[in-house]
């Protein structure tokens, strides 16, 4: 029998404040950031934050109807990876990087359940910047909700069934904060490369 239990660990802090503090200006700097085109209602439309797609050369990914080559590792990732394979027994071959860049950015309501990620992915996330708040819903009942105030250094790993009955988003807020990147590392099922860029 399928169990609806929310599979999600939270470790507050996983990475400590000076590595965080170094990864965080690293990433600001030496990320190709860019605006995703994504389709949404029958049109394209720019994604509401900065991200960029980065993994090993089969990692490609298809999401809200655009496809994503992934761009090569950063050196500064690979060591975070190792880490974070160990962590949480499981391999990541990509992960993607969004960044907020004030607190209109945001992401909407969604589940990572595309199918290049399989049945039960695993999804380790990590919050580097300005504490952001960060929602889980059941899809079947909206009224069942979890809420996590993710800040520097913080790790959320949602695994199991969590992507087939839950949805999460980053809201919008309209008070000031700062910048925040957040990465969340995956295994992608490799598949034939697109035939076209992402957005167009």
């Amino acid at each position: 029998m399928t169990s609806m239990v929310l599979n999600v660990l939270y470790k507050r802090g996983w990475l400590p404040p000076a590595e965080a503090d170094a990864l965080l200006l690293a990433l600001h700097d030496g990320v190709p950031w860019e605006v995703h085109r994504l389709r949404m209602f029958g049109r394209w439309v720019d994604s509401p934050r900065l991200s960029c797609w980065m993994g090993d050369a089969g990692a490609f990914y298809r999401y809200s109807g655009a496809d994503f080559v992934p761009h090569p590792w950063l050196e500064s990732l690979l060591p975070l990876r190792e880490r974070l394979q160990q962590a949480c027994q499981s391999r990541f071959n990509s992960v993607l990087l969004n960044r907020y860049r004030n607190g209109g950015d945001s992401m909407g309501w969604h589940s990572d359940d595309e199918p290049e990620l399989g049945e039960r992915p695993l999804i380790a996330s990590l919050s580097l910047g300005a504490p952001r708040r960060f929602l889980l819903r059941r899809r079947d009942d909206h009224s069942c909700k979890r809420e996590f105030l993710l800040g520097h250094g913080d790790l959320l790993v949602m695994a199991g069934d969590t992507q087939r009955f839950y949805q999460h988003a980053l809201p919008k807020t309209r008070r000031p904060t700062g910048e925040r990147i957040n990465l969340t590392f995956r295994q992608i099922l490799e598949r034939a490369a697109p035939r076209r860029p992402a957005g167009r």
